[in-house]
């Protein structure tokens, strides 16, 4: 009710907002009349105005505007700050005795935002933008008696700090990680956060003369690291709080605007390569331009921008590394490359960060021109809606590990470098860590990204899980794809006999995002399986994600629906209706403990005419003179390579399967028939095949590579490298480079 009322009393303000606008061009008395009487009675009215009080003294006193029930929806603000601008010389003289209760209403709206609010995300800047805007129209502090006019204003929103009103400079260094350039939110947010940053810039630009990304340098940062949030089809991931969406390209006008008031070149040539990138029409006059405002507010809120047609559109590549770690938003990427239809990309997330979901260690992966195992979204109805409440915002709804049905609240540490810029290898990994804290679980997921060609590739995802007390009921492995069709056999294809069940619900003590999952069918088994997730795409070249898991003693495995993929239903021309579709769902359940018998599964993207390279996929045993969770993979392709994978939970540990001797946390050796090898020693100190040993002193990162008669090597330190009855030794470097 109290929007109704507040939209209804802005759509009147924005009528006289652009009255004021025509009496400013024109001169006709008329416009001015109409803009004053209802400005008059509008600020006369917040003048004599308090805000609600909150019996309950709950938190929502806290938050409470003068024209709206959060101090971040002062809209009102928006259409009185240039109505005022405009109207100003009318008023003073036909207004002249009301001017001090106008300001006075002003500074009362500002001063309720400094003392409201919550200072420490992205509500703190839409704060500072409406403070800014009234700071901007005051007269200077010596006018009033409390000395609090525009410079008083001003300095608040860029140096001084309350408890819920920071300054941009506090905000940025509380929010941004310096190294990164990354926000401590979900993407959806972060996305904001820097346009409003930006937006600053630009304010302060124009009517103060002030290069704010001097005195806040991270701003250049954050707007050159926003592509990192991208998947190949150039839309940011979702987890948390976030719908997909592009990149909003003002962020990089407004920089390049920012470096051509300030004479900054090498910032101009960077924003501009960027802003052509995410932009295609940057550099189209307006007559040529899509979605060209039409508004009075354009003529005094957008200024043109001239672009430099010399400077080239930048490559995706260069602001994209194969490689990104955000600690402060806990989130992971792997890529090996930007090709909408055949790269392959791992984002995973955790929840360190604001608007970010209780879903341990989640992931979400691409392929063939799809995020295939995508996260949730919000619900349709936001943070009000039990659907959120109970299943978008908890463990089943994401791609993750829920123990004993009742996991929640985790904190991610993961140890990848972050934003390495080297070149796309044909191995990436990486291996993160968390206690999951409601059931005092240590979980460990290792992730990779194998490359078979250009148009091929699949993924390997290791999931250990256990509590540090023992006790463990169950862990509870949970994947979702795209797609209409799904259907689990065995790794044969044999059969499993799913039966309907109505296990995976709340009953039994778990949480209610269980009692979501329905059309439920299980087997218990502790076979190999297969899994074959199928999208019927409108051209029927059918886009199919495979999925082999090893079997273990004590496995129940499960198929079932679960509500739509609410983050996908925005991003146009699906192949068919998001919302409509409830989401096919995998669950893997590990009576006890899931350490020993880890979650072991591959991923690979499929369709009709570019059909998987993967014929087969087993599970070999590891030997191993110490007790741990160890693990064998044979892939067997359908050109003859066969890639042998170990991995080890203590990279310490001496392991051995078939003619593959390893000390690593993870460990590949593809052959084909001599001709195209390659080996990678992850997080290890020893690599030992029957022709090749790769060793180290110390933890280390190294890939040989050889094809058509070439060694390549890259390396994390100093190794050495045996074969062919020599020894060679490698010095670091993350590019391939020739032994």
């Amino acid at each position: 009710t109290g929007n109704i009322i507040q939209s209804i009393n802005v759509e009147i303000l924005g009528i006289a907002r652009d009255a004021a606008f025509l009496w400013w061009m024109t001169g006709e008395k008329k416009y001015a009349d109409l803009a004053a009487s209802v400005f008059d009675t509008y600020m006369t009215g917040i003048y004599y105005r308090n805000v609600p009080k909150d019996l309950n003294h709950g938190h929502q006193q806290t938050l409470v505007g003068m024209s709206s029930f959060e101090v971040i929806h002062e809209d009102a603000v928006n259409a009185l700050v240039p109505l005022y601008d405009f109207l100003y010389d009318y008023l003073k003289t036909d207004k002249a005795d009301k001017m001090d209760i106008y300001a006075g209403a002003f500074k009362k709206w500002a001063d309720n935002i400094i003392d409201n609010g919550v200072p420490h995300n992205n509500w703190n800047l839409m704060q500072a933008r409406y403070i800014m805007s009234i700071g901007m129209i005051l007269e200077s502090d010596a006018s009033y008696p409390d000395k609090k006019g525009g410079e008083y204003y001003i300095d608040y929103v860029l140096n001084r700090s309350s408890i819920r009103q920071w300054s941009l400079k506090q905000l940025a260094d509380y929010g941004y990680d310096a190294e990164t350039g990354i926000w401590a939110e979900c993407p959806g947010y972060s996305q904001v956060v820097v346009g409003d940053y930006t937006d600053m810039v630009t304010i302060f630009d124009r009517n103060l003369g002030m290069d704010l990304t001097e005195e806040i340098p991270v701003i250049k940062k954050a707007v050159a690291a926003d592509p990192q949030y991208l998947f190949p089809d150039c839309m940011t991931m979702g987890f948390g709080d976030t719908h997909p969406g592009k990149l909003n390209p003002a962020i990089f006008a407004r920089m390049v605007a920012n470096a051509q008031k300030h004479g900054k070149k090498d910032q101009e040539r960077q924003f501009t390569a960027m802003l052509k990138l995410f932009d295609p029409d940057a550099s189209k006059p307006a007559t040529e331009k899509k979605n060209v405002r039409v508004a009075v507010t354009s003529f005094f809120s957008d200024k043109p921008l001239v672009i430099d047609d010399k400077i080239p559109a930048g490559d995706i590549n260069d602001y994209v590394t194969p490689t990104f770690y955000a600690p402060n938003a806990s989130w992971l990427v792997q890529r090996n490359g930007m090709d909408k239809r055949h790269s392959l990309m791992i984002a995973q997330n955790a929840s360190e960060g604001n608007h970010m979901h209780a879903n341990g260690i989640s992931m979400e992966l691409y392929g063939k021109g799809y995020r295939l195992a995508p996260d949730g979204g919000i619900g349709l109805t936001l943070y009000s809606g039990l659907d959120y409440l109970e299943y978008y915002s908890q463990f089943p709804a994401h791609n993750t590990v829920c123990v004993d049905g009742i996991s929640s609240y985790p904190v991610m540490k993961s140890n990848p470098e972050a934003g390495m810029k080297v070149d796309y290898q044909p191995v990436s990994y990486s291996e993160v860590f968390f206690r999951e804290p409601e059931s005092q679980a240590d979980q460990n997921r290792m992730m990779s990204i194998v490359t078979t060609g250009e148009k091929n590739g699949y993924y390997v995802d290791i999931f250990r899980s256990r509590k540090v007390e023992g006790g463990d009921k169950m862990h509870d492995y949970f994947y979702h794809n795209m797609g209409q069709t799904m259907n689990l056999t065995a790794a044969d294809g044999s059969s499993l006999s799913l039966q309907p069940t109505e296990e995976l619900a709340f009953a039994g003590a778990h949480i209610y995002a269980y009692s979501y999952l329905f059309d439920k069918k299980s087997a218990e088994t502790s076979k190999d399986i297969k899994t074959t997730f199928t999208i019927q795409m409108p051209d029927e070249d059918n886009i199919s994600m495979n999925m082999w898991m090893k079997g273990a003693p004590e496995r129940k495995v499960f198929s079932a629906l679960s509500p739509m993929t609410e983050g996908l239903s925005r991003i146009p021309d699906m192949p068919y209706a998001i919302k409509e579709q409830p989401t096919l769902t995998f669950v893997a359940r590990q009576q006890g403990e899931a350490w020993n018998r880890p979650f072991v599964a591959v991923y690979e993207p499929s369709s009709v005419k570019e059909p998987g390279c993967i014929s087969s996929v087993t599970f070999p045993e590891v030997e191993s003179g110490v007790a741990g969770s160890h693990v064998g993979i044979c892939i067997q392709q359908k050109e003859g390579r066969v890639d042998r994978i170990i991995s080890s939970d203590d990279a310490g540990h001496l392991c051995k399967s078939g003619e593959m001797t390893v000390q690593a946390a993870y460990a590949l050796w593809g052959n084909k028939q001599g001709d195209d090898c390659i080996f990678f020693l992850g997080g290890g100190t020893l690599l030992k095949t029957p022709h090749v040993e790769i060793s180290s002193l110390t933890v280390t990162d190294v890939m040989l590579v050889y094809k058509e008669g070439v060694w390549k090597y890259a390396a994390s330190t100093p190794c050495k490298v045996r074969m062919n009855g020599k020894e060679y030794n490698l010095l670091p470097g993350h590019d391939l480079r020739k032994l």
